[in-house]
């Protein structure tokens, strides 16, 4: 199961008042593990920075003045995170943002139905308690020195390792506790929404299946264990 860790840094909180994307980060998980793979891009968000959204993430008009355009990057973006969920800490904030610079460029909007939304998944396991990125991270001894300001790439790093630590940790048993299934139950809404629609139809052929048949009855027998699992 392919998923994708994903954040941004923006201009400001509303992407209704003009505010923007100046950083993508994703980060790529294959069954629950990081592959190493990931994409990063700072953008020209075609407008001024506020020195309060600058002193979050440190990226000046100065520095982003000659990055690309979303444009020049959206069909690369959309290629790495193809159809695989989106595990965002804090969705909505990201979703409207991205979704915002996908419609300014003629492009499809992703519904935030494909999220797997880390704080929401950590407010079922520690109800009561502190969701912010920095609390979840002291919580589970993720190491954050490297994280003097934000950063999407920085911080879809530390959404992953939080994530998977919400799940079940990266050593998961066999058997899940009650807890830990109600959790994983909310990034499989997710994967559920992208199941096939239809099974694929059966790869042996009717010649096939009968000369199989005939194997089992005349080599193994009545007794066949086979015919245990072919008859359920």
């Amino acid at each position: 199961m392919r998923e994708i860790v994903f954040d941004t840094e923006t201009t400001g909180f509303e992407p209704g008042d003009g505010h923007r994307i100046v950083e993508i980060g994703c980060v790529e998980l294959i069954d629950h593990f990081p592959t190493g793979k990931s994409f990063q891009a700072y953008l020209n968000p075609e407008r001024d920075v506020p020195i309060e959204s600058q002193r979050v993430h440190g990226l000046s008009d100065e520095f982003l003045r000659d990055k690309p355009f979303f444009s020049h990057v959206v069909e690369e973006f959309l290629a790495f995170i193809g159809d695989a969920p989106l595990v965002i800490h804090n969705a909505s904030f990201d979703i409207k943002f991205i979704n915002a610079e996908l419609k300014r460029t003629g492009h499809a909007a992703i519904p935030l139905a494909r999220a797997i939304d880390t704080i929401e998944i950590a407010k079922r396991k520690f109800p009561g308690a502190r969701y912010s990125l920095d609390e979840l991270c002291k919580r589970f001894s993720v190491d954050l020195s490297g994280r003097t300001k934000h950063g999407a790439l920085l911080d879809a790093d530390l959404t992953a390792q939080i994530y998977l630590e919400l799940i079940g940790g990266r050593q998961r048993g066999l058997a899940l506790a009650p807890v830990e299934m109600a959790v994983t139950e909310v990034a499989m809404d997710s994967v559920r929404a992208h199941a096939r629609p239809r099974p694929l139809p059966p790869r042996l052929s009717e010649e096939e299946l009968a000369q199989h048949t005939a194997f089992v009855a005349k080599e193994l027998g009545d007794k066949a264990l086979w015919l245990e699992f072919s008859e359920a």
